[in-house]
């Protein structure tokens, strides 16, 4: 039985039955270069923890890019077991996928409404978050004209300048609300600089969105993304949307990362060779041996995700418990890493090098890589054999 008909089939209060303590899908682990392993219980205890920080909040959860590239399907059946009940996407096609493993979850799409699509979101029981007047206009025309009653979130520029209706677009419409046909079901905004607490952007979108409250009293309020929880309770409103915290990244930048781990990647060693001081390694030569080497060949690369600026960048990957230094360029399929200071026959062929556990964090990872950790997330890639542990 797969994971989503597994989510399918609830208990009597709702809840789906606890998922194995370890899933594999994808293709066997024989038949490709590298291991991905999530770890569904971190997702879990990192909502719960958010859920208690911001309590009595409700606590939703951002699914968008298929979980952070953790697996839609997997991580909405496990948050769903612990409760959760809202979530946000980015697209119709990702509600649906929620959808059918949340039968009865409330789910937000962010992306809005495209011309002509507001039927969508009535098939896939999905709430649109409207960001412009020319969308609420067809939203409120579709609603009329099939008498639909789904609910939708205003979105309300505060300051990030990318989507949302504007400040004097809210007070125009503060008094229209209660007599829309659909009923506004949420009013949000998105908080542009959260990850630098002492930016003074924060403070101004905090307090421009409190005076929307006011204008828009009696209606759900959302305002904190997950470095936003970490501002204080004056972002937590009644509903905050973590994304990125939940699948174990930092979002309290320069300090210690009160998330726990969710992602490890492996990659199997395909060859261990020998080379001679002076001789260089990989595309470009920009690697070269200081002294006699020991090189292990992997089998994955910036195909699969793991960023080809990683290897300019004195990146390392865990061997035998030790760290080893990347060796020259990120090639499409391989990495090669310099395992000469590891005792003779510990590096073999067959074996694995941890790139993503084991002590290298996501973020230490995306530093490496000169971008952010949801870049690295949403960049693994497919060919990894997936392995699921509840």
């Amino acid at each position: 039985m797969s994971l989503r008909e597994r989510k399918s089939k609830t208990d009597k209060e709702g809840a789906a039955p606890p998922v194995p303590a370890v899933t594999q899908v994808g293709p066997p682990e024989a038949e490709v270069g590298g291991i991905l392993s999530i770890d569904l219980s971190a997702i879990e205890a990192n909502w719960r923890a958010l859920t208690s920080r911001v309590s009595p909040a409700e606590c939703s959860a951002v699914v968008k890019a298929d979980a952070y590239g953790c697996g839609i399907a997997p991580v909405v059946q496990a948050l769903s077991n612990a409760r959760c009940k809202t979530f946000f996407v980015a697209q119709v096609a990702e509600a649906r996928d929620v959808r059918a493993v949340a039968p009865e979850a409330v789910i937000y799409v962010l992306n809005g409404i495209s011309p002509g699509a507001a039927s969508t979101f009535a098939d896939a029981t999905a709430r649109p978050v409207i960001g412009s007047l020319a969308e609420l206009a067809e939203w409120d025309a579709f609603c009329r004209a099939n008498d639909w009653r789904g609910g939708a979130a205003l979105h309300f520029d505060t300051g990030m300048n990318r989507l949302g209706l504007t400040a004097e677009e809210a007070v125009a419409l503060s008094s229209r609300t209660k007599n829309l046909d659909h009923g506004i079901t949420l009013v949000m905004s998105h908080l542009a600089c959260a990850d630098d607490p002492d930016h003074p952007l924060n403070d101004r979108q905090i307090q421009q969105f409190r005076d929307l409250r006011l204008m828009y009293r009696g209606i759900t309020a959302s305002l904190a993304n997950s470095s936003g929880i970490f501002l204080g309770p004056t972002t937590h409103c009644d509903l905050v949307r973590p994304g990125v915290a939940l699948y174990g990244a930092n979002p309290t930048p320069g300090t210690d990362n009160p998330m726990r781990p969710v992602v490890e990647l492996k990659g199997r060693i395909v060859q261990v060779r020998s080379i001679a001081r002076g001789a260089s390694v990989g595309y470009g030569a920009t690697w070269t041996a200081s002294r006699p080497a020991k090189i292990a060949i992997v089998s994955i690369g910036y195909a699969d995700g793991y960023l080809r600026a990683i290897g300019a960048s004195g990146a390392a990957a865990i061997v035998a418990g030790r760290r080893c230094p990347i060796a020259g360029r990120i090639s499409m399929d391989l990495l090669a890493l310099d395992v000469t200071e590891l005792p003779d026959n510990v590096a073999r062929r067959g074996d694995f090098a941890t790139l993503l556990g084991e002590g290298i964090g996501v973020d230490e990872l995306a530093g490496w890589g000169g971008t952010i950790s949801y870049e690295v997330l949403t960049r693994l890639g497919s060919r990894y054999a997936r392995v699921y542990r509840s």
